[in-house]
């Protein structure tokens, strides 16, 4: 069939096969192309399909020579319609690996659950023995507590006052102003039991108790701090509640696990095109500008750079892992660099419908969505025949 994107809202619905396997490609030639790290050689990475969970399982892989075990939910395709852009994400990741010589055995299933923790296990025990490295990477907007079944949803709003600024549409272009009003206790309770780091501490648990962890494992969770501009919406809104959980469930990790020498880390990453940063009011707008601004001073980013820096230059750099005051990995540097924002927040107040291409970045934007779907990308024939119904089996 011939697949072509179909935008809904801030969601793509189909996903390209043979686009998906040359971004996966591409990001493998990255790190290919690097000094290779003396890292871990066993990896689970739960949320491990797309942005940066694919991209620390390609740099576990193809960086250190890692056998890896992922953990996912996403849709297969069927001869009618596309798969999810994880599903064949997966596929490429899945074929590239074992053609290098690599162990790549892939869960699909709801990483919150009981069951798929079991199923890990298992997987991990039998094909790897025991893993040095675990990576969370979930990023789902609802979540089914295991042990009471109830449902926990997240929202995206500010705590105690509406939030009013400017938005970008990314289809149309059109910069306005919106205003979120701000969210309930009870909606700050579900954020962060879905995003906060009560899953991640049960993962570590029965990982620790089936004995699969390595001595002196190291785990890392990602999150993100973001600039004044984003701050009212994201770290001090209901999903920044979420982030200061996850920061003290490692720390409480850190505590528990000490006599094991291990350490469990949360890296503060750099803002890149996601499913989710779409859906946030502002900060689309503000990523065009950033991303405008970061290429001009070639220090731009995306998920595999960052993960490549993630493994070479913090947690296998041979030395002690840096860490800021509140012991948190950085990773966003970069971004939050003074005269990056400097500019980023002149250009902000300047910045409207009639000027938003020449000021901001907004095309790249919109490339870098697609490509998470597996479009927009040179060298693949989007009007040529595609089989939909793809598998790493």
């Amino acid at each position: 069939m011939v697949i072509q994107p179909k935008i809904r809202g801030f969601i793509c619905t189909t996903s390209h096969p043979v686009g998906c396997k040359e971004h996966v490609e591409q990001q493998i030639q990255y790190v290919q192309r690097q000094p290779s790290v003396e890292g871990p050689r066993r990896v689970l990475v739960i949320g491990a399909s797309t942005g940066y969970g694919l991209a620390s399982r390609i740099v576990a892989a193809f960086g250190s020579n890692a056998d890896t075990v992922g953990v996912f939910l996403e849709k297969p395709g069927t001869d009618a319609r596309s798969g999810t852009a994880g599903w064949y994400n997966t596929v490429a990741f899945t074929e590239a690996a074992r053609s290098a010589g690599r162990v790549a055995e892939n869960i699909n299933g709801d990483a919150f659950s009981d069951e798929v923790k079991k199923e890990a296990i298992d997987v991990i025990r039998e094909k790897l023995g025991q893993v040095d490295l675990v990576v969370y990477s979930l990023a789902s907007p609802r979540r089914t507590h295991p042990k009471t079944q109830e449902v926990f949803s997240s929202v995206l709003k500010p705590i105690g006052a509406p939030f009013s600024d400017k938005t970008v549409d990314p289809n149309t272009g059109v910069v306005s102003t919106v205003t979120v009003n701000p969210a309930s206790e009870e909606e700050v309770r579900q954020t962060v039991a879905v995003m906060g780091g009560e899953d991640w501490e049960m993962w570590m648990k029965a990982l620790m108790e089936a004995g699969v962890l390595a001595p002196g494992f190291n785990t890392v969770a990602y999150s993100y701090l973001g600039p004044q501009l984003t701050r009212a919406i994201y770290r001090d809104g209901a999903i920044g509640r979420a982030k200061d959980d996850l920061e003290a469930t490692a720390k409480r990790m850190n505590q528990q696990y000490s006599a094991e020498g291990a350490h469990a880390f949360v890296s503060i990453n750099k803002a890149v095109v996601t499913q989710a940063s779409s859906a946030i009011p502002v900060v689309p707008l503000y990523i065009s500008l950033l991303f405008k601004t970061m290429k001009e001073r070639n220090t731009h980013e995306d998920c595999i750079e960052q993960m490549y820096r993630l493994f070479a230059q913090r947690l296998y750099s041979g030395e002690a892992v840096p860490l800021d005051e509140e012991g948190r990995i950085r990773l966003d540097e970069l971004e939050m660099d003074p005269e990056t924002q400097r500019i980023v927040h002149e250009t902000w107040k300047r910045v409207n419908t009639d000027n938003v291409y020449e000021l901001s970045d907004l095309a790249g934007y919109k490339s870098d969505f697609l490509k998470l779907f597996g479009f927009a990308l040179d060298g693949v024939d989007y009007d040529a025949d595609v089989n939909p119904n793809l598998s790493w089996e």
